[in-house]
C-alpha cells in the first residue's frame, strides 16, 4: 500500500461517518417535529328536547270558616277573662240567636249571670250604689234568658228585684232630703245614679228635671239673696 494513500481512506470514512450522524439527527429532527392534525368532523348536536310544562301547583286548603255563633261565643269568653261579665252575657245572647241550644253558650251562661249578680252585692257593700245598680240590672235581664237555668240559681228573680227597688227606694229618700235641705247639686247626682241602671224609672227623671230647673234659677239669682 502506497504511503499517500491511507489518510485519504481516512478522511473517507470520517466524511461517511459525519454524514451518518447528520442523517441520524435530521432523523430524529423530524421524528419530534409535530405533524398537522386533521380536523376531524364533528356530528351536529341534536337539539334539546322542550322540557314539558310544570304541572300547576294544587291551591293551599284553606281552613273551614268559623262559624259566626262559634265567633261571638269565642269573643264572649275573652271578654269574660278579661272581667267583661255583662258584655260577656250580651255575646253569648248573639251566639245563642245564632245557634240556639250552643253547647259552649249552655254550659257558661249560667256562671257568667251569678258572677254578675255576686258582683254587684260586693259593690253594693263597699258603698257603690251606681255599680250595684248596674250589675243586679244586668243580671235581672239575662236571668230569663234562654239559655239561663234560672231554676238553679239560689236566688229567684224577684229577689234581685227586690234588692233593686230597695236600692232605688234608698236613693229616692236620701235625694229628696237633700234637695229639701238646699243641697240640690247631691239631690241631682241621686236621682242621674237612679237613672243611670234604671232609665226608664219616670219618678227618678221628673225629680231630675225639676231640681235642674231649680239649680238654674239659683244660679241667675244675684248674689246674697
Amino acid at each position: 500500500m502506497r504511503t499517500g494513500a491511507l489518510p485519504r481512506a481516512l478522511l473517507l470514512l470520517v466524511l461517511s461517518a459525519s454524514t451518518f450522524q447528520g442523517c441520524a439527527e435530521l432523523a430524529v429532527s423530524l421524528q419530534g417535529t409535530p405533524s398537522e392534525e386533521v380536523p376531524r368532523a364533528v356530528a351536529p348536536e341534536a337539539p334539546a328536547a322542550p322540557a314539558a310544562p310544570a304541572a300547576p301547583e294544587a291551591p293551599a286548603a284553606k281552613p273551614p270558616p268559623i262559624a259566626v255563633a262559634d265567633k261571638l261565643f269565642a269573643e264572649g269568653m275573652t271578654a269574660l277573662q278579661e272581667g267583661g261579665i255583662e258584655r260577656a252575657l250580651e255575646l253569648f245572647s248573639g251566639a245563642w240567636e245564632e245557634k240556639p241550644g250552643h253547647a259552649g253558650v249552655a254550659r257558661e251562661f249560667d256562671g257568667a249571670v251569678l258572677a254578675l249578680k255576686k258582683n254587684g252585692d260586693a259593690a253594693y257593700a263597699l258603698g257603690k250604689w251606681e255599680d250595684a245598680g248596674k250589675r243586679w240590672m244586668g243580671a235581672l235581664r239575662f236571668i230569663n234568658h234562654p239559655a239561663a237555668n234560672s231554676r238553679g240559681y239560689p236566688f229567684p228573680r224577684r229577689e234581685l228585684r227586690a234588692q233593686v227597688d230597695r236600692l232605688t227606694a234608698a236613693l229616692t229618700e236620701k235625694a229628696l232630703t237633700e234637695y229639701r235641705r238646699g243641697e240640690v247639686s247631691a239631690a241631682i247626682a241621686d236621682w242621674k245614679t237612679i237613672l243611670s241602671y234604671d232609665p226608664g224609672h219616670e219618678e227618678a227623671a221628673r225629680s231630675l228635671e225639676t231640681a235642674m230647673k231649680q239649680l238654674e234659677s239659683l244660679k241667675k239669682m244675684p248674689p246674697g239673696k
